[in-house]
């Protein structure tokens, strides 16, 4: 009878380690292998926080005084980033990493995500230089590239029911390319108009994403929520939105467009009532979907209103810029950080801290601006803080979540 030979254990594996059996928990936890260019979410969810947090600090410190220099050149500048560089980024990492899942296939990852993440800052660094042209070219080219790298997945699967985002990622291009050349003055389309065509664009991507994730998340999360969804009431309030898409492209008269405003409102309301959102509030990774979908129906308020000259535009637009898109990305990159890195879907401290900060930023900007106009400079600085402090704390928190790998061991 042949004696078999004694196992070798490799060097680099601990003597008491049990052979073939998976790393524990812990040893999963403090595995400091880079893990950032495994999957979408993982770059730009870091690179958006913190470029959030460190350029409104900056932004405010110049808005206030307290800094002298270039930064905030033009108030355009500040719209555009929050917009074409934060946002943006958000989507796209939310797009790469859902894509994924939606088909089955690949995703930009690796040498390829590094690139995406390397256009965006270069979009970043290039508005703030003379190269016009180049940061036009620079900035549209990222959604588009965005587009096409979702695309490719999207089309070997045959996943047709998803291709309207890679339509709204080229329009956003487009969009950007039309601020950049309005700015400058190259064609006559007021820079603003086209803002606000891309916040309208952002706004249906997120009713379209909310509907889809916030009824689920409500009863998977809370038993017994009963969230629901209404056919007439989704297609009312996603055609409300496309309708104001068109409209600001079409510069309709203000009356008209308070008019839509307020019918969109009123859809959003009732289709925010179907997820039952005073069921959420013992929930924090719930309810802050539900406040900032609430947001939209605020947003569409104020912008009749502001249609009307009743209210001061600025306000309407923070209401959906700080309320809307920064409480659902807020929402959206905890919940789905915690998620793709194995980890439990339960918000702690950090996570209700960070809520809270973005929900006073909104909160101070809006309706402090409208209560103590006398002093609004400083509602503005408040509001500011509340944001930075907010994605600072997510950046700080999440900055090992997202570059170590996942804790169950499995990609992305």
């Amino acid at each position: 009878m042949k004696r078999r030979p004694p196992v070798t254990v490799p060097r680099s594996m601990p003597r008491n380690a049990s052979l073939g059996s998976p790393p524990t928990l812990a040893a999963r936890a403090s595995d400091d292998r880079l893990a950032l260019w495994n999957l979408g979410f993982r770059p730009f969810y870091l690179v958006a926080s913190i470029f959030a947090a460190l350029s409104i600090l900056l932004w405010i410190a110049e808005y206030a005084g307290v800094l002298r220099g270039g930064y905030v050149h033009d108030p355009v500048w500040h719209a555009h980033e929050m917009l074409f560089g934060y946002t943006i980024a958000v989507i796209t990492g939310f797009l790469f990493t859902a894509g994924r899942n939606w088909t089955g296939r690949p995703t930009p990852t690796g040498g390829l995500l590094i690139a995406y993440t390397l256009l965006w800052l270069a979009g970043r660094i290039l508005i703030l230089t003379p190269y016009a042209i180049a940061a036009a070219v620079v900035n549209a080219a990222f959604p588009i590239a965005a587009a096409a790298g979702l695309a490719v997945p999207l089309a070997q699967s045959r996943n047709r029911r998803n291709y309207f985002f890679v339509g709204l990622l080229v329009l956003l291009g487009l969009v950007t390319l039309c601020v950049h050349l309005a700015h400058r003055g190259f064609i006559v389309w007021p820079a603003r108009a086209g803002l606000q065509v891309g916040l309208d664009v952002v706004l249906f991507v997120i009713a379209v994403m909310a509907g889809r994730v916030v009824p689920m998340f409500t009863n998977n999360g809370i038993p017994g929520a009963g969230a629901t969804r209404n056919p007439t009431v989704e297609k009312a309030s996603l055609g409300g939105v496309i309708v104001l898409v068109i409209a600001g492209i079409a510069q309709v008269e203000p009356l008209w467009l308070g008019v839509i405003a307020i019918l969109v409102a009123i859809a959003h309301g009732a289709r925010l009532a179907l997820w039952h959102p005073w069921r959420t509030f013992a929930t924090p990774l719930v309810w802050v979907l539900h406040a900032a979908y609430a947001w939209v129906v605020i947003y569409l308020l104020l912008r009749a209103l502001a249609a009307w000259g009743y209210v001061a535009p600025p306000l309407a637009t923070h209401a959906l810029t700080i309320g809307v898109i920064g409480g659902m990305t807020m929402g959206m990159m905890t919940r789905t950080a915690r998620g793709h890195s194995g980890r439990p879907l339960e918000a702690d401290r950090f996570e209700v801290a960070c809520y809270l900060l973005i929900q006073a930023a909104a909160l101070v900007r809006v309706f402090g601006g409208m209560a103590l106009p006398d002093v609004y400079v400083d509602t503005v600085v408040v509001s500011g803080l509340c944001w930075s402090a907010g994605f600072a704390l997510y950046a700080v928190r999440y900055w090992p979540i997202l570059t170590r790998p996942r804790l169950d061991g499995k990609p992305g």
